[in-house]
């Protein structure tokens, strides 16, 4: 039998992206939804869609969630790609999340907290039944929050204000001020990954990706099941400075998540005992993914803790290379474009050895 390419070309490709547009309209008889819909409803794919895009545009986040259907993997490389065609001035002044005006603040490891637990919105206390009000005909209007009996702190103290007074939390290192950060989308990966390096691809990496690492380390494939010190969720500056002016300006307030872990560290001849830190901070109300990315970034803090690499989670390459959703996407669906060219090779390839095969069999029964 002879394999052959299927033809169709050009006219085929256009029947497809109008059947693709037909498919995203679904039923004229149903209102479409609207961007503005998507950006104030459907918030935490937004939020979702910003973070892994590396672009900070709820709009643009919302109208990828519409031209992709709800395929949030599409969504992201929608952003990302209109991303690369935007102007780079330059590099933002690092935002102060410990001057963040706070939505949501709780912490596991403490619970007096300094300046209090704060609940905010998050699932974490719901049942997790279906509400068939959302259902309803005229849609569901809920009931407003009660108000608190005080205003919250401008400046909510952070995780590492708490270990101050006795320094047990590792502490940071910064790099110098006169080095540019490093930046992902202009430069390659390399290894060993610089600590912004690494914080940026995870920064950038599939949720779902990270998730299923740090539950893997949680589990023991890891070595770490760290303490939530903290997660935060509220609105920060972004702050630029101009060459031309010399001083800050603020651009926009940005709403970020940031979640620091906290696990036992037995120290070594350079360190003492203490709590090492792993760090995770994304765009929007994005939890599970601050998260994850926190118990990633301090399993991969192996090889400069002087701990034996023996897991994925703790391998840079390994996390490093394949998070990122775009590439990983890309990758495996290119395998649906045509082939056809290497699967004619790797026919011939296989009746070769058929052939080879056959002949072999052939001779041993005949000396049999």
């Amino acid at each position: 039998m002879a394999y052959v390419a299927v033809k169709g070309g050009e006219q085929a490709i256009t029947n497809a992206h109008a059947l693709l547009a037909e498919d995203r309209r679904g039923s004229p008889d149903v209102p479409e939804v609207g961007v503005d819909q998507i950006r104030a409803q459907l918030s935490l794919a937004v939020d979702r869609v910003m973070g892994e895009g590396s672009c900070y545009d709820r709009d643009l986040a919302a109208l990828a969630i519409k031209q992709s259907r709800g395929d949030l993997p599409e969504a992201i490389f929608l952003l990302r790609a209109y991303r690369t065609t935007l102007p780079r001035f330059g590099f933002s002044v690092p935002i102060a999340t410990e001057k963040m005006a706070v939505r949501r603040r709780v912490s596991a490891a403490f619970k007096d907290i300094p300046g209090g637990q704060v609940l905010g919105p998050t699932f974490d206390y719901t049942h997790r039944l279906l509400d068939f009000a959302l259902a309803a005909e005229g849609g569901h209007v809920p009931e407003p929050a009660a108000m608190a009996d005080a205003p919250l702190a401008d400046d909510l103290p952070t995780i590492a204000s708490v270990f101050s007074h006795e320094d047990l939390l590792e502490h940071e290192t910064t790099a110098l001020e006169a080095a540019e950060p490093y930046d992902l989308t202009r430069e390659p990966m390399q290894f060993p990954a610089t600590r912004d390096q690494r914080l940026q691809a995870l920064a950038r990496g599939d949720e779902g990706f990270l998730l299923s690492l740090a539950y893997s380390s949680q589990r023991g494939w890891g070595s770490t099941h760290p303490l939530c010190g903290e997660i935060r969720l509220g609105e920060v500056s972004a702050e630029f400075t101009p060459p031309e002016l010399g001083f800050p300006i603020e651009l926009a307030d940005l709403t970020v998540t940031e979640c620091t872990m906290l696990s036992e560290f037995e120290g070594s001849m350079e360190q003492p005992p203490q709590y090492a830190r792993g760090y995770g901070l994304t765009f929007g109300h994005c939890e599970r993914k601050a998260m994850s990315m926190a118990i990633v970034d301090r399993a991969l803090k192996a090889a400069e803790n002087a701990v034996d690499q023996v897991h994925p989670v703790q391998d840079e390459e390994f996390v490093l290379y394949h998070s990122d959703n775009v590439e990983a996407s890309g990758f495996v669906q290119h395998l649906k474009l045509p082939h056809y060219v290497d699967f004619q090779a790797s026919l011939q390839f296989v009746r070769k050895l058929r052939r080879e095969w056959a002949e072999a069999r052939s001779a041993k029964e005949a000396a049999e």
